[in-house]
């Protein structure tokens, strides 16, 4: 079937295009073209952005969801809840769990990949957690943090089912270099994250296949003094190592529009991804509790102005972020053009998942995945393979 859009503003890599059309024929972009194609169903879309469809690198859940729960009526509600913000891939992501916990979750995993064709593009898993630094945990549960050794993390890497492909952990602990290198033999990403490493472990983990930075800023350590002498931390070297992308919680909380600049003026901007590190909370109200993490071993938050907190207010518990509000963050608030803005959460996200050659971009060959919305960002219409899945 040829579907063709009219009356968009076509967001390209380096520029927006108007005054053509975009084909669309049996779940691939089939081009642009002046004329509409005779038998072809069109879609206007009344002057609004034609967009890749967002890409999550990085998600806990939505909508009263979240992914840890385990039952495939949570993994479908938090992607439906994303997918009307816009995002037509993702990759759920765990928390630091017992074992029994992580198995449930892929189960449901498994079985909603298998025969659910209504959210967005399930393309695989990442796992944050357990081999984390107990001094950087943040919101994860500490009780569950564990050494990097083969008979912990095999298991994981067996009960994950080739569906794992991404792995944060922190490269200081003994035996994650090694982790670092299972990983890359697999064809796995692994990801520094909840870290307190310093520049030199950072070198040594970039040796050892880590190509990748988990929520720049959050749960990483900086900048400190050891005696006399400056030592650089996670943050500083994310820098420093060009082969490192990294990824920014865009909700502007966690990082205030003055440090999303800072970021940008110090790391090429092909290597930045945009990511939501939503917990259920997304897509819900102030006010509205929600737990970070399972029903049965999560740990209470609060959504307070537009983002999660520990009960207490002195911390956050995660962010309550959507795609489309990542986007608005960036052009409205950072100030970046709205194209680029568009690539952080598309074109960036599908290189470090090495997805470029069918996702990200808007050209000849590519997955239509598609998102329409207006000049404040607001969603109005989401392809996914060419179909619409979300209408507003």
């Amino acid at each position: 079937m040829r579907t063709v859009i009219i009356n968009g503003r076509i967001i390209q890599d380096y520029e927006i295009l108007s005054g053509v059309n975009l084909v669309l024929e049996d779940g691939r972009i089939a081009g642009l073209a002046e004329a509409v194609p005779e038998d072809s169903a069109v879609f206007d879309a009344q002057n609004r952005y034609v967009s890749p469809g967002f890409i999550d690198l990085h998600t806990h859940g939505a909508g009263g969801h979240d992914f840890m729960d385990g039952t495939e009526e949570a993994v479908k509600g938090a992607c439906l809840e994303h997918l009307r913000h816009g995002t037509t891939a993702i990759v759920p992501t765990t928390l630091t769990c017992p074992l029994e916990e992580l198995n449930r979750f892929f189960e449901a995993y498994r079985t909603v990949k298998k025969g659910w064709n209504q959210g967005p593009d399930l393309l695989g898993v990442h796992l944050e957690g357990p081999f984390f630094s107990p001094a950087q945990c943040g919101a994860q549960d500490p009780r569950y943090l564990k050494r990097p050794k083969p008979e912990e993390y095999l298991p994981i890497l067996e009960a994950g089912g080739g569906d794992i492909i991404r792995v944060s952990l922190a490269p200081e602990l003994d035996g994650a270099l090694e982790l670092g290198d299972v990983l890359r033999s697999r064809g796995i990403i692994a990801a520094v994250g909840h870290s307190d490493a310093d520049y030199s472990q950072i070198a040594e983990a970039v040796a050892h296949g880590f190509s990748h930075i988990t929520h720049l800023y959050s749960g990483m350590s900086a900048l400190h003094r050891v005696g006399p002498y400056r030592v650089l931390g996670v943050t500083e070297s994310a820098y420093l190592f060009d082969e490192l992308t990294v990824e920014i919680i865009a909700d502007g909380k966690h990082l205030p529009p003055e440090l999303l600049r800072l970021i940008l003026k110090c790391k090429p901007h092909d290597k930045v991804c945009l990511i939501t590190d939503s917990m259920r909370g997304a897509g819900l109200h102030d006010g509205r509790h929600a737990l970070l993490g399972s029903l049965c071993c999560g740990q209470d938050a609060v959504i307070r102005d537009g983002v999660a907190m520990m009960p207490d207010l002195k911390a956050f518990a995660g962010s309550v972020c959507t795609a489309d509000r990542c986007v608005r963050t960036m052009y409205k608030l950072a100030g970046l053009p709205l194209w680029e803005s568009v690539g952080m959460m598309t074109r960036n996200p599908a290189r470090v998942l090495n997805l470029s050659h069918k996702k990200g971009t808007i050209g000849a060959g590519m997955d239509a995945d598609l998102v329409l919305f207006d000049d404040d960002i607001q969603v109005s219409a989401v392809f996914v393979g060419g179909a619409v899945r979300y209408q507003a």
